[in-house]
């Protein structure tokens, strides 16, 4: 803005630039050459842009997200997570498991997107690619909102505390039903209740340490780390619940692979989101 101003001179207003364009000067007779003034500067780069990644829980891609505080300008949501990408097999036992889900409770949509399942049952394999083929996440503490100014400290105190991570399996074990805090979405999610659950508690602990120094709410008291791969609207934990049991029911009775174990993922490292921008946390320290 100054520099505009200090090429343009200090003469008009921002409101001037629509109401009262500058004119070049009429030509004079004894100066035919006489150089024009420049045209005014484009309105837009006098206004400042908007922040990149302002605090919006609802980004793109990812619409079932509710922001669970208010908007306020100059906040960037933050969000500690492990990328989490389920194998191809699993994945089409899940695909099996969330076409019978979708068929008995109404209203369950895809994790992230505002498309119902019973639309994506339809193909097994859109199914498998737009419900299940996307990163989903392991929370390592709440999403919550931050200022600028407390960025760079909390992703530099991350990365002291969590940079040396050696890697090691997560065993994706049961599935299991969450509610959010305001009670305005269930989640059909896949827990880690045996393999993983030490390394992601202490990663968890360790977050914690890092919010509290920058006054920010720690996690859940006794976490119980997931992955969630659906949706729905309101407080529907009692029905998913039923439905669930007996999709394991049938599944145990297929194959017995849910009452070991649904899937096991190799631990590849941690993420930072803040806005709109992802930082990496973590590098592998070899065993």
């Amino acid at each position: 803005m100054e520099a505009l101003r200090a090429s343009y001179g200090d003469t008009f207003s921002d409101s001037d630039l629509d109401a009262n364009p500058i004119q070049p000067p009429p030509a004079s007779n004894s100066n035919p050459q006489a150089v024009n003034p420049p045209p005014p500067p484009p309105t837009d780069l006098l206004n400042p842009p908007k922040s990149l990644g302002a605090l919006d829980y609802l980004q793109s891609g990812q619409t079932s997200r509710v922001r669970t505080f208010p908007h306020v300008e100059g906040n960037y949501a933050l969000h500690v997570y492990i990328p989490v990408r389920i194998p191809p097999t699993p994945k089409k036992e899940l695909a099996q498991i969330l076409k019978k889900v979708s068929s008995l409770v109404p209203g369950l949509n895809a994790i992230d997107i505002d498309i119902p399942l019973n639309v994506l049952c339809s193909d097994d394999l859109k199914l498998e690619q737009v419900a299940l083929g996307r990163e989903f996440h392991i929370s390592l503490g709440r999403t919550v909102p931050i200022r600028v100014h407390q960025i760079d400290s909390v992703v530099a105190m991350l990365r002291q505390k969590l940079q040396f991570q050696k890697r090691y399996l997560i065993d994706f074990s049961k599935l299991e039903v969450f509610v959010n805090d305001d009670c305005t979405r269930s989640f059909l999610s896949v827990e880690v209740s045996r393999k993983g659950l030490a390394e992601i508690t202490k990663q968890i602990q360790a977050v914690n340490e890092v919010y509290k120094l920058h006054n920010l709410p720690e996690f859940y008291e006794d976490p119980r780390p997931h992955i969630s791969i659906a949706w729905a609207s309101g407080d529907t934990s009692d029905l998913l619940k039923r439905v669930v049991k007996e999709a394991a029911k049938r599944c145990t009775a297929v194959g017995g692979y849910v009452q070991k174990h649904i899937f096991t993922y190799k631990f590849s490292g941690i993420d930072c989101k803040i806005g709109a921008k992802t930082y990496k946390i973590c590098k592998f320290q070899e065993d």
